[in-house]
């Protein structure tokens, strides 16, 4: 399954954690005139000044970056990938998120576009208010509903709605754990983000908490070892999800439930959508469940959040193997 053409992401300015300093406060300074007159829409000047930082840093990456985003707001395409490529080459792990960029500018895949180390670092940053504004500003509520959904799957496959070991990708600050606290016997999340990781540790629920990428996480698990998998809302930053599907089918035992949340795609295969996430088809969702073994209990559309007010088109699935 291929992904659909890349229409349009909205450039995206690197999380404030990873604005590092060049070790010259001049620099420093002139990069610091670049993000406001880029926040300010006044691209041309931020060009300048990240090209000033660079006279003086020339290889400091997050200018490099700026100067990239701001060519490209100006329609200089091609010195606007020479220049966020150049920060790749300064920065492979891509914590400041230009592989996006180059994605918008048609200079990348766009199942190439969000690394790991740009989600540890956008979460890193998100952290300490990541619970308030999910909830708050943009009505999460992706838990609750899959939750809901594993309680009416039980029902209607005849099972307990009652768990063995539940295994929590993405795991963030634990809502998931919090939704189906006193339904598992233990839980163990995953996630890439130890500032995440960190808060999930304080809210007692989690037997076990492990930093890493979900698939080699679930590579390292025992077949038939778990009851429960879940991933809320973690799959709109991955493109291809044959793996994933994969490795859930191996760990689970007989009859257990994979339960997770996506972005919806109309078409086909995913697309990486203006929102900078993931989007995924029915159609693709589907074939990867009977390809992996599952049967589909539950498919059905929700939104498990707003953009700007705007409910946010997705699927919640409960698959059994």
């Amino acid at each position: 399954m291929t992904a659909c053409p890349l229409s349009r992401i909205h450039t995206l300015m690197p999380p404030a954690s990873t604005a590092r300093s060049t070790g010259d406060f001049r620099a420093d300074r002139r990069y610091e005139y670049a993000r406001a007159a880029f926040d300010e829409r006044d691209f041309e000047a931020a060009a300048d000044l990240a090209r000033q930082v660079l006279e003086l840093a020339p290889d400091f990456a997050a200018a490099h970056a700026m100067l990239g985003r701001a060519l490209a707001e100006l329609g200089a395409r091609e010195e606007a990938v020479g220049a966020l490529r150049q920060t790749l080459v300064l920065e492979p792990v891509d914590e400041l998120g230009v592989r996006l960029d180059l994605a918008r500018l048609g200079a990348l895949a766009p199942g190439e576009a969000i690394t790991d180390g740009y989600v540890r670092a956008l979460f890193d940053d998100y952290a300490p208010k990541f619970d308030q504004h999910l909830t708050q500003s943009l009505h999460y509520r992706g838990p609750a509903l899959i939750a809901d959904a594993l309680r009416r799957a039980c029902s209607k496959q005849t099972l307990d709605y009652r768990f063995g070991l539940a295994l929590d990708l993405g795991c963030g600050t634990g809502l998931m754990a919090q939704a189906l606290e006193g339904l598992c016997s233990s839980i163990e999340g995953v996630d890439l983000s130890p500032g995440m990781l960190e808060k999930a540790g304080k809210t007692k629920l989690y037997d076990a908490l492990h930093e890493g990428e979900l698939v080699s996480f679930l590579s390292s698990c025992a077949s038939a070892e778990a009851d429960l998998v879940v991933a809320a809302d973690v799959f709109v930053y991955m493109a291809a999800l044959d793996a994933a599907f994969r490795e859930a089918h191996r760990v689970l035992q007989r009859e257990g439930l994979f339960a997770f949340t996506v972005q919806a795609h109309e078409r086909e295969g995913f697309i990486l959508g203006e929102d900078a996430r993931y989007a995924h088809s029915e159609t693709y969702l589907r074939e990867l469940a009977e390809t992996a073994g599952f049967t589909v209990v539950i498919f059905e559309r929700v939104s498990t959040r707003e953009d700007r007010g705007v409910p946010v088109p997705g699927f919640l699935c409960v698959l059994q193997r």
